[in-house]
């Protein structure tokens, strides 16, 4: 099992990502994303930073195309989602494999309205209309049945994007 309790969260979620041959991530690396980030350098995935989210979005969706695999986006909250969504939307028309990892504030902040940092409404809601599903983690042990569902999608007749929004407090939490 790739599960160890010093593992946080989002480092757990890197090496998952590994065993299921994701090779390459696209995606800026923000305070949100830290703990993505920090999983990195244990693994062999590459990674490359664009400009920005759209930029990564298209990356994603081009190298699935190109390469048949999942692209994968790590986004940060708010308007990285917004900026990302018009690649997921190419890609939900193409039925084009992309998995997109953002953060969200943290579990008891969730649609509060308080003005947090990068704070929609509901960043699910934003992507309903292009993703096969959207996630919202609120337990580390719910990773490994997420993203099963998410690459069963991505082997299915029609596969499409996939988004698994991971609150602060949760992304940092032990996975063990």
């Amino acid at each position: 099992m790739i599960a160890d309790t010093r593992l946080t969260t989002g480092e757990y979620l890197v090496r998952l990502l590994e065993s299921y041959g994701v090779e390459l991530i696209f995606g800026i690396p923000g305070v949100h994303t830290v703990e993505l980030y920090r999983g990195l350098p244990a693994t062999k995935i590459r990674h490359v930073t664009p400009r920005h989210e759209q930029g990564a979005g298209f990356m994603a969706d081009g190298y699935a195309r190109v390469t048949g695999k999942p692209g994968v986006c790590f986004i940060v909250t708010g308007p990285g989602m917004t900026n990302i969504a018009t690649a997921m939307g190419q890609a939900y028309a193409d039925s084009v494999p992309m998995l997109v990892i953002s953060a969200v504030n943290a579990r008891d902040q969730l649609a509060m309205g308080q003005g947090r940092l990068h704070e929609l409404p509901s960043q699910r809601n934003l992507v309903a209309g292009v993703a096969a599903f959207s996630h919202t983690l609120l337990d580390p042990a719910q990773l490994p049945e997420v993203m099963a569902r998410a690459f069963t999608v991505f082997n299915s007749a029609r596969p499409r994007p996939v988004h698994i929004e991971i609150p602060l407090d949760v992304i940092v939490a032990e996975a063990g």
